[in-house]
C-alpha cells in the first residue's frame, strides 16, 4: 500500500460538471482530490481487504441473530422498545439486504481492523462505484498509469444482480433522501440507476413529501402507493417521527430492512467481540456501561475478553456513541488523558462503547480509512477518504485507488 503524486486530470472539472458531480469541493475543502491516489497489490486486496470483508459480513449476520433473541441487547443497542419486534420480525422473514460499507484501518503490514459497519445508510457509494472507476480509464487512457493496472471495484455491477436477484422484472421501487443534499441524491441516484439496469422501475421523491394515505400506506408526491423505499435515513431517526407507527401495517418493503438497524449500530462492535473474541479483523470492544460496572465491581458476570483487553484499553481507546456521523462524539483517551474529541453534533446524550485504539496509517499529514463495500453477502469494491484528523470527519477526502502488482 503506497500513495502515488499523480497529475490531475486536465478536464476534471468540466467532466465531473458532465456527469452531475456537483460536490468535488465541500466546506471550502477538496472533497475529491486526485492529485495522489493508492496503490495496492493484488494480494492486498484479495486477503487482507475482500475476503476479510465477506467474512465479517457473515459474522455480523450471526450477531444479528444473536442480538434478536436477547433483550438485554436490544436495550444495550437501545433499540425503542416499542420497534423491537419490527426488527425481530424483519430479521426471521429474511427481508433482503442491498449494500453497506465496513470501515477499515488498515496500512499494508497487518490485518485490517474492523473500525464500525455503515450498513443502514452508507455514502460515498457514487464516488466509489462510478467516478473513481472513470477516473481509472481515463487515466489509463492518458498513460498516466500502466497498461494493466486495475481497480478494485464491481460495486455498480453487484448491485445491478443484487436487484434483478431480490425483485421481480418491472417491479417498481422508489428512492429517497433529504432534498437539497448533493452528497446524498448522488448515492440514491447510484441506487436508482442500478435498479433501472436491472430493468426496475425506479422513482426518486423526496423524503418530505412522502405521505400517509386513508389505507396506512405510503405514499409519494404523486399519490403512488409506495411498495418498495429506499430510503437514506437513517432507522435511529425515523423511528422518532410519527409516521414509524406505520411501518409494520403498511405494507412497504424499506431498503434497508429493520433489521440492519442492529449492525449500524455501534453497539454491534461489542457483540461481535464477545462472539468472535481474538478475531484477527476486530479490536476489543464493550458496553461502556459495562466497563463502568466492571471497573466498580459490580458486573453481574465478567466480561468475556475484558481481563485481557483491559491493559491495552488502558493504554489507548475510543469511546463512541451508537449513532453518530462524521466522527460525531468520537474521543481518543490515551493512558488516562483525552488527546482529541470531536464535537457531538447532537449525538453526545447516545449510550457510547469502547473500543480499543487502533492508529489510522499517515501518508503525507493525512490518515486514510478503507471503506470496503458489501452488497448481498459479498465484498465487492472499496473506495478510501483520508483526514488530516485522527477521527475522520466530514471534511475528510475521497482518494481513488488503483491495483499494481
Amino acid at each position: 500500500m503506497q500513495k502515488i503524486p499523480l497529475p490531475e486530470r486536465p478536464d476534471l472539472r468540466e467532466k465531473a460538471e458532465a456527469v452531475g458531480f456537483t460536490f468535488l469541493d465541500m466546506h471550502g475543502e477538496p472533497y475529491w482530490d486526485e492529485t495522489s491516489a493508492y496503490r495496492f497489490s493484488l494480494a492486498e486486496v484479495e486477503n487482507d481487504i475482500e475476503d476479510p470483508a465477506t467474512e465479517l459480513h457473515a459474522m455480523c449476520r450471526e450477531a444479528v441473530a444473536h442480538v434478536v433473541t436477547h433483550e438485554r441487547l436490544m436495550d444495550r443497542l437501545a433499540i425503542p422498545e416499542p420497534y423491537r419486534d419490527l426488527v425481530a420480525d424483519s430479521w426471521k422473514r429474511s427481508e433482503p439486504e442491498i449494500y453497506g460499507r465496513f470501515d477499515f484501518a488498515y496500512d499494508g503490514t497487518g490485518p485490517a481492523k474492523l473500525l464500525e459497519y455503515n450498513a443502514d445508510t452508507p455514502t460515498s457509494l457514487y464516488e466509489s462505484a462510478s467516478f473513481q472507476w472513470a477516473w481509472l480509464e481515463d487515466q489509463l487512457g492518458a498513460g498516466v498509469l500502466e497498461p494493466g493496472d486495475d481497480q478494485f471495484n464491481g460495486i455498480h455491477e453487484a448491485l445491478v444482480e443484487r436487484f434483478r436477484a431480490v425483485f421481480r422484472p418491472s417491479e417498481d421501487l422508489h428512492f429517497a433522501a433529504i432534498a437539497g443534499n448533493p452528497e446524498d441524491y448522488a448515492t440514491v441516484e447510484a441506487m436508482g440507476w442500478a435498479a433501472r439496469e436491472a430493468g426496475l422501475g425506479a422513482h426518486y421523491v423526496d423524503l418530505e413529501k412522502i405521505g400517509i394515505s386513508d389505507e396506512g400506506q405510503f405514499t409519494d408526491d404523486q399519490d403512488r402507493v409506495i411498495g418498495t423505499l429506499f430510503k437514506l435515513y437513517p432507522w435511529e431517526d425515523m423511528l422518532q417521527d410519527d409516521f414509524a407507527k406505520h411501518i409494520a401495517t403498511s405494507g412497504c418493503l424499506l431498503l434497508e430492512p429493520a433489521w440492519k438497524m442492529l449492525l449500524s449500530n455501534k453497539g454491534i462492535l461489542p457483540v461481535l467481540w464477545q462472539l468472535f473474541p481474538d478475531h484477527p479483523n476486530l479490536l476489543p470492544a464493550f458496553f461502556e456501561a459495562d466497563v463502568a460496572e466492571a471497573l466498580a465491581g459490580r458486573g453481574s458476570s465478567p466480561m468475556p475478553g475484558f481481563a485481557q483487553a483491559r491493559d491495552r484499553l488502558a493504554q489507548g481507546h475510543v469511546t463512541k456513541p451508537l449513532f453518530s456521523r462524521e466522527g460525531a462524539s468520537v474521543r481518543i483517551v490515551e493512558d488516562g488523558q483525552e488527546t482529541e474529541r470531536v464535537g457531538d453534533a447532537g449525538y453526545g446524550g447516545h449510550p457510547r462503547i469502547v473500543q480499543a485504539y487502533h492508529p489510522l496509517p499517515e501518508f503525507d499529514g493525512f490518515r486514510p480509512v478503507i471503506g470496503a463495500w458489501i452488497v448481498g453477502g459479498t465484498c465487492v469494491g472499496m473506495g478510501l477518504r483520508e483526514d488530516r484528523s485522527r477521527i475522520t470527519q466530514d471534511l475528510s477526502r475521497f482518494k481513488p485507488h488503483f491495483i499494481r502488482d
